[in-house]
């Protein structure tokens, strides 16, 4: 992807966690520089104020603009005459939103991981802080920079399947199938405290994702939803699987599925939409291919970088057919958008796509109602509506 003019220089980019062994925010610092729209120029990289400094000196962080927490990035970065434009989030979820709130208010555009907050009173918070503000706010629905996404979601809206009649979309993984936040896995440890996490677990950590694609891809909004949830691992303390129907606006039927217990599925997102004249399914672990199926037609696989595909697609595109693309290339085309959007701020005006190819606070507050809905659903035992959809 590529700007309509060049920038005068490149956005200086913040982070807050995403140190030492924090997988999320190495990919962050992958995404941020493969498009050169960024210089990663400061940081609070763990709570562990010594560890953040010295991860900081090994990436190349000017002491002066290595920080202990988040209050003294604000206060230094404010200070100088060339701060920070942008900070990524890249924490535990229950740390989001007073991190994102103290932030927004200090003046910084941010970027956020997913969910956006743990409770949905924070996450309409920070969506009405960011309006009120005018500073921007992305959130890493990653699977939505994928070209063949774009594609996917330009077919849909072209009516080449027609109406859409059911959405089937999944999320499963093996890497929770045992009690490994018992056995010292920090990053599973913190996931399954609803003091941390939040309300969900594998529907907060994993099913927002697939969520996010199913809207992102047909354009429907939820009617209602019937969750059941289960927790197999024994002493956890949230769920790690989930089953939800879905009823979406103007008749169409759906199902997401999101599990930390699939024994055999390593990163197996996957989505099918299925209309009146035809159907489309994209696998995320093969994601340069999207398979098109008209009625009573042959189906065709159709690839990533080819020159007839929808302009979305090809602006996220940056090699040619048979050289593979993939997850770090579609977090790329998120910063890529953000940039675009924290540019257009900044003059005053709002990048084209924004808000409707990137995800935003919007998004994040939607994916925070889904969350609150599915468990609600689960725990009453009754069809109910996100508060946001």
């Amino acid at each position: 992807m590529t700007t309509s003019a060049i920038p005068a220089r490149r956005l200086r980019l913040g982070m807050i966690g995403g140190g030492e062994g924090a997988y999320i925010g190495g990919i962050h610092r992958y995404a941020a520089r493969l498009d050169n729209h960024y210089d990663l120029v400061a940081g609070a990289f763990d709570a562990d104020a010594a560890r953040g400094h010295r991860f900081a000196a090994r990436n190349y962080i000017a002491p002066d603009r290595s920080y202990d927490d988040v209050h003294a990035l604000v206060a230094g970065e404010k200070a100088r005459p060339d701060p920070v434009d942008v900070v990524a989030i890249c924490t535990p979820n229950h740390t989001h939103f007073p991190i994102a709130k103290a932030l927004l208010e200090a003046g910084f555009h941010i970027i956020c991981e997913k969910p956006m907050t743990t409770t949905l009173q924070d996450a309409i918070a920070l969506h009405e802080l960011a309006q009120a503000t005018g500073l921007f706010v992305g959130v890493t629905y990653t699977y939505s920079g994928y070209p063949a996404i774009h594609h996917a979601r330009s077919l849909v809206a072209a009516g080449e399947i027609g109406a859409v009649r059911v959405v089937q979309v999944e999320y499963p993984l093996e890497w929770m199938a045992t009690g490994i936040e018992l056995q010292g896995n920090a990053q599973a440890a913190w996931r399954t405290d609803p003091k941390k996490s939040g309300r969900g677990g594998a529907i907060g950590d994993i099913g927002t994702h697939a969520y996010h694609l199913a809207g992102f891809v047909t354009g429907l909004k939820v009617a209602s939803l019937f969750a059941d949830l289960a927790t197999f691992v024994e002493g956890r303390a949230l769920d790690d699987n989930a089953h939800v129907l879905l009823r979406y606006e103007g008749g169409a039927r759906g199902l997401l599925w999101a599990s930390q217990v699939a024994i055999g599925q390593s990163n197996s997102l996957r989505l099918r939409v299925y209309g009146e004249k035809g159907s489309l399914i994209w696998q995320q672990e093969h994601p340069n291919e999207l398979l098109l199926t008209p009625l009573n037609g042959s189906p065709a696989v159709i690839k990533r970088g080819r020159e007839d595909l929808a302009p979305d697609a090809r602006a996220r595109t940056r090699t040619p057919p048979g050289h593979p693309e993939g997850y770090i290339e579609a977090f790329a085309n998120l910063y890529t958008g953000y940039a675009d959007a924290i540019r257009a701020r900044n003059a005053g005006s709002e990048a084209a796509g924004d808000r409707a190819s990137i995800p935003t606070s919007a998004d994040g507050l939607k994916g925070v109602a889904f969350v609150d809905a599915v468990v609600d659903s689960h725990l009453s035992g009754q069809w109910l509506t996100p508060a946001f959809v």
